[in-house]
């Protein structure tokens, strides 16, 4: 069953220098339910841009079209949630109120039923968080600010989950662990999950198909299928020769249009 749908997707914007800019071309992909999707290229070649129009927040070219199980994507959708690179958290609100903060956008009210306060505090637990609730976010880690961050997405039970580059400005050993978190959760909650980065080995560990983009205007350069097993946490997955194999041909494919 398809959840997303990509169909020639061209995006241009305005530019100083007179000659509009285009940042994505002819951008054609279908990113199956309840798969685990990961988009790479270099910098510049319209990722973020990407996701923020498949979350509805920025329109396509004419011409071109996003569908979500089937429907032409005309604005935001409460199937979607998405985790940008800067968390966003507010920092005069406990960590309770700012996953709060996720109901009650989608609700357009302040207030907060009984089952709601119940679904947040099952999904603090989710990510680890138990005990936090009244904490700020001055108070946390980065990477416990960024399990604030998911669990804010993850509140309004998504069915597509969209993440820009959510690790990106962790430390290493952070990174893999929320990584290794991260899989744990997608396995429980099956979500859809179109997920950004610039980590060619954080790509291949996550997802089911890294995308591969060509330098701007973003076009898709090549689609490599990951086929190593699951639950990849249970296992040394980044030791095995295919994710070895699956690195080579990835970074070759980006590093000629660096």
């Amino acid at each position: 069953m398809r959840a997303l749908d990509f169909a020639h997707v061209r995006k241009t914007y305005a530019s100083p220098a007179g000659a509009p800019l285009v940042a994505l071309d002819d951008f054609t992909l279908t990113v199956d339910s309840g798969r685990f999707v990961t988009v790479v290229g270099p910098s510049g070649c319209g990722k973020t841009t990407l996701l923020r129009m498949a979350a509805g927040l920025v329109p396509p070219d004419a011409g071109s079209a996003i569908r979500l199980d089937g429907e032409v994507l005309a604005a935001p959708s409460p199937k979607m949630s998405m985790v940008f690179q800067g968390i966003g958290l507010m920092p005069w609100k406990s960590i309770f109120d700012n996953v709060a903060l996720g109901l009650q956008l989608q609700a357009h009210r302040a207030t907060l039923t009984g089952e709601e306060r119940e679904r947040i505090a099952a999904t603090l637990a989710l990510v680890g968080l138990t005990g936090f609730e009244r904490y700020y976010p001055h108070q946390l880690s980065g990477g416990m600010q960024q399990r604030v961050g998911l669990a804010r997405a993850l509140v309004r039970q998504p069915e597509i989950l969209l993440m820009d580059e959510p690790f990106g400005a962790l430390d290493a050993q952070t990174r893999t662990v929320l990584q290794d978190e991260l899989l744990s959760l997608w396995s429980r909650v099956k979500s859809t999950v179109l997920f950004i980065t610039h980590d060619l080995d954080e790509a291949i560990y996550l997802s089911d198909r890294v995308v591969i983009m060509s330098r701007r205007p973003g076009r898709i350069k090549q689609v490599l299928e990951v086929n190593l097993p699951r639950p990849r946490f249970s296992y040394d997955a980044r030791a095995e020769p295919e994710f070895a194999r699956l690195r080579s041909i990835a970074w070759q494919s980006i590093k000629e249009e660096l």
